[in-house]
């Protein structure tokens, strides 16, 4: 039972993991919580629904759901963003401004596929199952799993080796710095939002699959435990936001295992587990001084 239970929760973790990447990311480069990120992680589940059922190719809707869900970050950023931080706006504009975001996208979804919750749909092989020792898995949590790690590799080579990386991590120590330089600015910021678009919709994919029903409102529950899991592995440090998306994927999935009789409050025990971490330790399990290091 532990064992088929770790499966699980090495599944979920990964979704919570991809998601919350992009949410440390972006509060390491501006200081702002991007509420609207659970919803870019719904637009990517959306626009692989929709390509798949006009394709029939699965490759092909992840490209797209990839690239739609990109470009509507950097929409978002140039849209709604970009104005109030060269006008110097109060941080609290740009929270409002973010939720304001969210409930956009929410109600524009809404409007264009209906309040009915719609099934999502994959190619078959993935239901195939998989024995582990005495535990049994469909193969789509085995690669979930697998791709997560993958894929924060990349991320984590990125930012520390490439180019275009070493300039985000300076950004996001000293911006002012950064732009004296003569560096731009903008672009890496349209970067960072790229980087973290990108990652909410393969999360977005992963947890559709695993959950085969996708709904214009499928982001704001998993965008605030995402941002737990970034909070609890210490917002700022992306290997932090990967282990606190794990950490939150296991405490969700041993308390319903173990504990049946309270699986109904899950949620609510994920979230008091949180605030009882952040009590001994407030900026997270890799907590950063952000006057020193970011990332």
């Amino acid at each position: 039972m532990i064992l088929q239970q770790l499966v699980n929760a090495l599944s979920l973790g990964s979704m919570y993991a991809l998601i919350a990447i992009g949410y440390t990311m972006v509060y390491g480069v501006l200081r702002l919580i991007n509420f609207a990120h659970g919803d870019i992680m719904m637009v990517g589940a959306f626009l692989a629904f929709t390509s798949y059922s006009i394709t029939d190719s699965f490759s092909l809707a992840v490209l797209v759901a990839i690239i739609g869900a990109s470009i509507t970050g950097m929409l978002t950023y140039k849209i709604a963003y970009k104005p109030l931080l060269d006008k110097n706006a109060p941080k609290i504009s740009l929270l409002i401004t973010a939720i304001g975001v969210s409930f956009f996208l929410e109600n524009l979804f809404n409007m264009l596929y209906g309040g009915v919750p719609k099934a999502f749909v994959y190619p078959k092989f993935l239901d195939n199952i998989i024995h582990i020792g005495d535990a049994i898995t469909p193969l789509s949590s085995i690669l979930i799993t697998i791709f997560t790690f993958i894929v924060l590799g990349i991320v984590l080579y990125f930012l520390d080796k490439t180019k275009y990386g070493i300039a985000i991590k300076a950004l996001a120590f000293d911006i002012n710095t950064v732009k004296l330089m003569g560096i731009n600015t903008d672009f890496l910021i349209m970067l960072v939002f790229i980087v973290g678009s990108t990652l909410a919709s393969l999360g977005g994919i992963f947890y559709a699959i695993s959950y085969p029903s996708i709904d214009p409102l499928m982001g704001v529950l998993v965008g605030l435990k995402a941002f737990a899991a970034a909070v609890l592995g210490g917002i700022g440090s992306v290997a932090g936001a990967a282990i606190g998306g794990f950490i939150l994927g296991f405490s969700e999935i041993f308390i319903v295992a173990f504990f049946p009789d309270i699986a109904g409050y899950k949620d609510a025990i994920a979230f008091i587990f949180l605030i009882f971490i952040l009590l001994f330790r407030p900026t997270g399990i890799m907590g950063i001084d952000f006057e020193r290091s970011r990332f």
